[in-house]
This record gives C-alpha cells, sequence and structure tokens, in this order.
C-alpha cells in the first residue's frame, strides 16, 4: 500500500519489492516487501540507518543486484508502466543512463580511475543520445559550466584523481543528468563531503532537477539533508517502509515510534534546545534472525505482546501519512 492513488499521473510504480541474499549463516532479506510511488517531478527522500536496505532497495530498482548471492525474489517495478522487472538485458540498458540514472555513494569508485572525464560523459551521449563526437563534447562542457565546474572545456582532459571530492561528486551528477533522465537515484549523495560542500553539492542537485522537471529518489541517512530536498518521505526499518508521510508530518507529527526515535536523536534548531539528545537503544536487528512480530519491538519503548507476536501492516494513519505500527501514537503521547 502507499498514500499515492495509483489512478494518478505516476512516473515509477514498486509493488511489494523482494531482494535477497544467500550467506553463511542463512538466507538474509534485505528489502521485504517494500512498495511506493514516485510522480513526474518530485523528490522523494527514503531514510534509515545504515543496513536498513535503503541501496539495495535503488540497486534493485536498476536490477544491478549481483547474482549470486542475491536475487530479486518477487514484486513489480513499473516504470512508465513497463515492468523493469520482466525487460530483457537490452532493453534494460536503453532504459540506464537514459530514462533511469542513479548517483553512487562514492564518486571516487564510481569514475573509472584510468579513463579522462571526457571519454566517461561522452560515451553514454553517444549511447543514448545518438550524439557525433563535437557535439557530445560540447554537451559535455555545458554540463559541467552547469554543475560549477570551473574551465570545463579544460578540465575534459583530467583523470577523476585530479578533481577533489566535491568536484567529483559535480561530476557524477553531470554524467547523470546529461541524457535528460525522467528519474535519478541518488544515494548518498553527500555522505562523504564536509557540510559546506554539501550544502553547494545540494544546492546544484535542487536547480538542475527543478530545471529538468527530473524525479529524484534521494537515498540517505541525514535528516537534514531530506529536510530541505524532499517533498515526502520514506523511512526504512530493517528491509521493509515503517512510515511515509510529507515532508511536514514526518518532521512535526511523526507516528511510527522509530521515526520518533530518529528526530530525537539529531539536533534541532527550530525548538528550545534539550539538555542532552536522546538515542535508539539497541541495534539493528541481525537479517538473518530478525525477531518476530514487528522488528522494531526489541528497541521500542511502547512494545506489547501483540508488538512481540504480530507484523504491523503499512496503514492510513491520517490524510497522506501511513504508519507501521499496532498503535496510534502520536510524538506528545510517546514523549
Amino acid at each position: 500500500m502507499t498514500l499515492s492513488a495509483r489512478d494518478q499521473s505516476t512516473l515509477l510504480d514498486v509493488q511489494d519489492l523482494r531482494t535477497v541474499f544467500s550467506s553463511p549463516r542463512g538466507q538474509v532479506t534485505a528489502v521485504n516487501g517494500v512498495s511506493f510511488v514516485i510522480r513526474p517531478g518530485e523528490t522523494v527522500g527514503l531514510v534509515g540507518e545504515s543496513g536498513s536496505g535503503k541501496s539495495v532497495t535503488a540497486l534493485s530498482l536498476m536490477r544491478l543486484i549481483p547474482s549470486p548471492p542475491g536475487r530479486i525474489e518477487a514484486g513489480k517495478v513499473l516504470f512508465r508502466g513497463r515492468d523493469l522487472l520482466t525487460l530483457s538485458d537490452r532493453d534494460l540498458r536503453r532504459i540506464r543512463g537514459k530514462d533511469i540514472s542513479m548517483i553512487f555513494q562514492d564518486p571516487l569508485t564510481s569514475l573509472n580511475p584510468m579513463l579522462r572525464i571526457e571519454r566517461q560523459m561522452t560515451e553514454a551521449l553517444a549511447l543514448h543520445m545518438k550524439l557525433g563526437k563535437r557535439a557530445a563534447r560540447d554537451r559535455a562542457i555545458e554540463m559541467l559550466e552547469l554543475v560549477g565546474i570551473p574551465s570545463a572545456a579544460k578540465r575534459l582532459s583530467d583523470y577523476p584523481h585530479q578533481f577533489s571530492g566535491g568536484m567529483r561528486q559535480r561530476v557524477v551528477i553531470a554524467i547523470a543528468l546529461s541524457c535528460d533522465p525522467s528519474l535519478v537515484l541518488a544515494d548518498e549523495p553527500t555522505t562523504a563531503l564536509d557540510v559546506t560542500i554539501q550544502a553547494q553539492i545540494l544546492d546544484v542537485m535542487r536547480s538542475l532537477t527543478a530545471e529538468f522537471n527530473t524525479s529524484v529518489l534521494l537515498i540517505t541517512h541525514d535528516l537534514g539533508v531530506v529536510a530541505g530536498m524532499c517533498e515526502r518521505i520514506l523511512v526504512m526499518y530493517a528491509g521493509s517502509i515503517v512510515e511515509e508521510a510529507p515532508r511536514r508530518e514526518i518532521f512535526y507529527a511523526p507516528r511510527h515510534p522509530y521515526t520518533m526515535g530518529l528526530l530525537k536523536s539529531v539536533p534541532r534548531l527550530d525548538r528550545p534546545r534539550a539538555d542532552r539528545l536522546q538515542q535508539i537503544e539497541g541495534s539493528p536487528p541481525d537479517l538473518t534472525r530478525v525477531p518476530s512480530g514487528c522488528p522494531f519491538h526489541p528497541r521500542c519503548p511502547h512494545a506489547t505482546d501483540l508488538c512481540r507476536n504480530v507484523v504491523p501492516p503499512l496503514r492510513p494513519v491520517g490524510s497522506n501519512h501511513l504508519s507501521a505500527c499496532h498503535y496510534d501514537l502520536s510524538i506528545e503521547g510517546a514523549a
């Protein structure tokens, strides 16, 4: 279930996606029944602790899960009505990089250190946009200028190691947007950057996606990033979506105890300073041995026997708001 009605215009419609990995300790269900919708031009945030399944979700959408040990076991990923999970490899290659592109976590490892930036930018343009060598080079220069790379024409001949971390990330964003994709999957695009460069990169992404009317799935553990970028937020825990709501609802009226715990563990500039921040007790579950019932119940201060034995469904708890909790909690009642 998602809060977005499927009779509305949708770009991406993910239905009950399930991805598993084989390991020496048993099967790991990294993505467990995930469903959500992204509309044209919309920026959606996917947040949660490390290991919650955010990156695997993005890789599953692109069918980039290494097999073995992983496999997409069930679900549908409908992009403009076509199920990406059933397409041939040839048809999928036409969509990757052209209609859907991805910004990976580490720009140093996502760029080929042996190739000049020009080669890495013009290759996709020649393949997907059918541009000649001169036109592809002009487009590459244009994109580098748009993301704020000075002396763009000269920098095309440089290698990735000749750029700073922030500049490499700008190059990756330029490559991702160069073929005018409809959807960008941005996986922790600012994690390795200092706060000043992070703000600049987010400004670049915000302006360019608005200019090209590009939809974005922004994956991060940083609530400050989604607060400034996203219209709607998905909260993920142990491979499942546990809360979904518009940005303001998530920050000012969360309904799931995990979301409340995340918000209480970070400083807020819009509220009086508390004596000390509160932490979520315990650790995320071992996905080879997920506890019965609600996966969050071992860490939840409100858990009951019902929580320990029955998995709560993702259900409406208000207008445009879903929560996977047995109880109708509010931030005031849970304080």
